[in-house]
C-alpha cells in the first residue's frame, strides 16, 4: 500500500511538474502574443498615419495639377483671343483690298 501511495505521489508530482512546464510555456506564448499584438497596433497606427499622409500628398498633387490646368486654360484663352483678333484683322485687310480693287476697276473704266 505504501508503494502504491508512493508511486501515486510520484505520478502526481510528475503531473504537477508537467503542468508547471505547460504553464511556463503558455506564459511565454502569451507574452509573445502580447508583443505581437502591440507590434500590430503600432503598425496599424503607422498605416493609418501613412494613409492620411498619402491622402494629403494626393490632394497636394491634385491641387498642383489644377493650378497648372488653370494656367493652361488661361493661356489657351489668350491665344484664342489673339487668333480671333488676327482673323478680324485679316477680314479687314481683305475688305480694304476688295475696295481697292473696285476703286481700281472704276478708275480703269473712266480712262
Amino acid at each position: 500500500f505504501a508503494r502504491q501511495t508512493e508511486w501515486s505521489l510520484q505520478v502526481m508530482t510528475q503531473r504537477a511538474l508537467d503542468a508547471e512546464k505547460n504553464v511556463e510555456k503558455m506564459k511565454q506564448e502569451m507574452f509573445l502574443l502580447q508583443e505581437e499584438l502591440e507590434s500590430s497596433k503600432v503598425e496599424n497606427e503607422s498605416l493609418r498615419v501613412g494613409q492620411t499622409t498619402n491622402l494629403g500628398a494626393v490632394k497636394n498633387n491634385i491641387d498642383v495639377a489644377l493650378q497648372n490646368l488653370n494656367k493652361i486654360i488661361t493661356g489657351a484663352n489668350w491665344y484664342i483671343r489673339q487668333l480671333t483678333d488676327g482673323v478680324e484683322s485679316l477680314h479687314f485687310v481683305a475688305e480694304v483690298l476688295q475696295s481697292t480693287g473696285k476703286i481700281s476697276e472704276v478708275e480703269a473704266k473712266k480712262d
